[in-house]
């Protein structure tokens, strides 16, 4: 059995190698410090016992062959740099488990298509090394006609993951949820439940929701254009959470707002439309960084 090799061990990166390892596929972190195996604890909301997670770890430059397997969760911003030194063929599956899109474009071979990966999975770092998994909600992965061949294994120890035939609506709704989020959230330093308090974040909201429903209208008519709501939704669901932009901005790190309004950004210029409220997101958001 091959090899599973992973960029990336935030919360989502060690979820998705938990699961693979409990469907009977080795993992290894890919990354250039290789003192020693990874170790974290993952400990579950809904009370069952914790895992001890090990992961080997190997540097990109001592593969020795193109890995079959490979999961990118890491950060956006940080891409290019992770995948810089893994040597990838036309024969790599690559799975894109990051914020945003478009965060791969022009970094796999040719003819390379990532199989995406979007989650309403939630799991916070309780400390060092240990990492609470606090639901598992649905799991969605597309991108190609048909599900690849490990796809039935792994899902039978992946909680409520599939492979549905409306993947880019799904895919779509979670990004204009993180357009409408995150930023948000971040510039006000609040957390995500504000937006249903708040008169002039509801402004802002609405306009962004507006904005990119016109976009997914114009690039596909069957879109609902119904985001508004359902962005709430998901504000009042995670509503004492500090989102991944929030955070990053809080630690001075990076944050994703290219992959994610910039990306919508990139699709509107391409159809010849303008969205506003998201170059004034971007600008402001590139600012506060």
């Amino acid at each position: 059995m091959s090899t599973w090799y992973l960029l990336g061990a935030g919360n989502m990166g060690l979820l998705a190698a938990y699961y693979l390892l409990q469907a009977g596929f080795p993992v290894t972190l890919l990354r250039r410090d290789t003192a020693s195996p990874l170790r974290r604890r993952l400990t579950f909301a809904d009370g069952r016992p914790s895992y001890d997670l090990i992961l080997p770890v190997l540097s990109p430059a001592a593969l020795t062959e193109p890995p079959r397997h490979l999961i990118v969760a890491c950060k956006a911003p940080y891409s290019a740099t992770a995948l810089g030194q893994v040597p990838l063929t036309a024969d790599t599956q690559v799975l894109r488990l990051q914020n945003g899109l478009g965060s791969l474009d022009g970094l796999l071979p040719e003819g390379v298509l990532p199989i995406e990966v979007v989650t309403t999975s939630a799991v916070k770092q309780d400390g060092p090394e240990q990492h609470q998994v606090v639901a598992e909600n649905e799991t969605w992965m597309g991108g190609g006609d048909a599900a690849p061949d490990w796809f039935e294994q792994l899902s039978a120890h992946w909680p409520n993951l599939s492979w549905p035939t409306d993947f880019q609506h799904r895919q779509w709704h979670k990004l204009v949820a993180n357009a409408v989020i995150n930023p948000l959230t971040a510039l006000h330093d609040v957390p995500n439940g504000r937006l249903l308090e708040d008169r002039e974040l509801q402004r802002q909201a609405a306009e962004l929701c507006r904005e990119a429903d016109q976009l997914f209208t114009a690039l596909d008519p069957t879109w609902p254009g119904d985001s508004l709501p359902r962005v709430m939704a998901v504000a009042s669901a995670t509503a004492g959470n500090t989102s991944s932009m929030r955070a990053d901005v809080r630690k001075g790190a990076r944050t994703e707002i290219d992959a994610i309004n910039g990306y919508l950004l990139r699709r509107a210029a391409a159809q010849g439309l303008s969205l506003p409220a998201h170059e004034r997101i971007v600008a402001a958001m590139t600012s506060e960084t």
